[in-house]
């Protein structure tokens, strides 16, 4: 167990916000489904949320912030449609990553695999091992750790990825055909601006020191 004090920032920012949600029945309002609404621009936003925010923030900051909300409905709302769309084929959308990873970047150790999904060693080894009973994956010994070993796509798995990412991809495609170009590429382009400045930012707390945590 850990003291208090030596609680790293990210789990006491996370409680903090937890109880801050739990014990404010404002915050509680946006936790479900966004209440979407049009401006006079003709653009979409939760109204349920931008009101909430105003009365913390303002109205300035709100219209900024709503950003993060929006993106992790998308977020949401892309696993399911994913997940949906994979689990026709006997795959939960964690098995599919393990296999869209092996299918582009080759045989991969569990723990590296592990690591690029942010999930434990345990969980990699659960969706590997059912992959290796379906056939679709196979483990192989690490040529540069002999206490090691590769996850390695066989030739169903390496078929089977290759039809459902292009059915994946044309099903996708429905959903944006119709949207100007030049918008998709803005969304585009601030999203992954603002995954740099995050993982900068992460990158920048993970280095700190703990004296210099406690003054954050």
């Amino acid at each position: 167990m850990h003291a208090t004090g030596s609680l790293p920032p990210t789990v006491v920012n996370q409680v903090m916000l937890k109880n801050f949600i739990m014990n404010n029945p404002r915050m509680k309002d946006f936790t479900g489904e966004p209440e979407v609404c049009t401006d006079v621009t003709g653009r979409l936003y939760d109204g349920r949320l931008r009101g909430v925010l105003e009365t913390l923030v303002g109205p300035e900051s709100a219209r900024r912030l709503e950003t993060f909300a929006a993106i992790r409905w998308l977020a949401s709302s892309t696993h399911r449609f994913m997940e949906r769309w994979v689990d026709k084929h006997g795959l939960s959308e964690g098995r599919m990553q393990v296999l869209m990873r092996l299918r582009h970047q080759g045989d991969q150790p569990l723990g590296v695999l592990a690591e690029a999904m942010h999930v434990s060693p345990r969980n990699i080894t659960g969706l590997v091992d059912h992959l290796e009973r379906s056939g679709l994956v196979t483990r192989v010994p690490d040529p540069e750790d002999r206490r090691s070993v590769r996850a390695h796509l066989t030739g169903q798995g390496h078929a089977l990825v290759d039809r459902i990412w292009r059915e994946f991809m044309q099903r996708s495609l429905v959903l944006v055909e119709d949207l100007p170009q030049e918008d998709l590429e803005v969304v585009r382009d601030t999203c992954l601006r603002l995954i740099k400045r995050i993982e900068s930012r992460l990158n920048q707390e993970a280095a700190a020191t703990p004296s210099q945590r406690s003054k954050t």
